[in-house]
């Protein structure tokens, strides 16, 4: 990954802690001189707290005792990722350990949450220093992942493989970009997927299908609610953290003839779900963009609602 690529994206990863209220975990330090930064960050080198957004070998090596280290990979929407470990020294007897999530843990909450990820929790984690941990590659559920790892012994390390393999069928997406537009499209199954953006947002709804009805042509500022019993709908949510299950509920969105939704969403994470029963095809297509600091809400205290909406 180029340096100026790198830098971005772990800038991204910071700010992305520090607005999830993840700040004091932070224990990287960044160097206004690149090449003078704690750590290598050259391209085959990785830091204790890293975001990955390329295909290539990474290699950590510990200087000193590393005991709470995590790496972030994210991919492309359309990507799932592809992870394997290899020269691996570290000691788990002596507490040491390398473990593969299947999504994003921040602040103890999970992405995709329980309710949207295909696999159960437990499945979800892959741990080096089992005894029933499978060899070769890993691979994603969905554009990102994550490795945990602990070390105690200077000169202990490992090599991660990183790939990016196409995915026909995206679910559970995190965004990279504070703007742009995407379609979610679930053909007979019986998932849940979001569209999470760490960003307050704008969204516009520009195509919705659900079920057996379709609109084309939405009508901005028409939000629809109480439509969950129905088994097929979008849910617009905000929240402060990354679990959907606990985000606020903005919108319930099934389709009517007169339309749907335009709307600025004020939190700092704002979702897009699609919620399918697997009777249907369904389809959502949106854009969003980066809210501007004078459109921004004003927090009003002890008030999710106004906090997350801004108009």
């Amino acid at each position: 990954m180029p340096v100026s690529t790198r830098i971005h994206m772990l800038f991204l990863l910071i700010s992305l802690l520090s607005r999830l209220g993840l700040g004091r975990y932070i224990e990287v330090r960044i160097s206004p001189f690149p090449m003078l930064a704690c750590c290598c960050i050259y391209k085959h080198f990785a830091r204790c707290l890293d975001m990955l957004a390329t295909e290539g070998q990474f290699t950590f090596m510990a200087t000193q005792p590393q005991l709470a280290c995590a790496a972030f990979l994210i991919g492309e929407p359309s990507e799932v990722i592809s992870l394997e470990l290899s020269d691996v020294n570290i000691d788990c007897s002596a507490g040491d350990f390398i473990k593969i999530f299947d999504g994003w843990v921040l602040k103890g909450e999970k992405f995709p949450s329980s309710q949207d990820h295909p696999l159960p929790l437990r499945q979800r984690y892959t741990d080096y220093c089992s005894s029933s941990a499978p060899g070769g590659a890993i691979l994603s559920s969905q554009n990102v992942a994550m490795v945990f790892f602990r070390i105690h012994s200077p000169d202990s390390g490992f090599t991660l493989t990183v790939e990016k393999k196409h995915n026909p069928l995206p679910c559970n997406i995190m965004s990279q970009s504070p703007e742009g537009s995407f379609t979610m499209v679930m053909p007979h199954h019986h998932w849940n997927c979001s569209f999470s953006i760490i960003y307050p947002v704008e969204l516009q709804l520009t195509e919705l299908s659900l079920g057996q009805a379709k609109s084309n042509e939405l009508s901005p500022q028409v939000l629809w609610r109480g439509c969950t019993g129905s088994g097929d709908y979008v849910e617009l949510l905000g929240g402060n953290g990354v679990d959907t299950s606990k985000m606020y509920p903005m919108a319930d969105l099934c389709f009517s003839p007169s339309g749907l939704t335009q709307m600025k969403m004020g939190c700092d994470n704002s979702v897009v779900r699609l919620v399918s029963s697997g009777n249907y095809v369904n389809r959502v297509s949106f854009r969003y963009r980066l809210l501007g600091r004078d459109e921004l809400p004003q927090a009003a205290e002890n008030s999710l609602d106004d906090f997350c909406t801004v108009e």
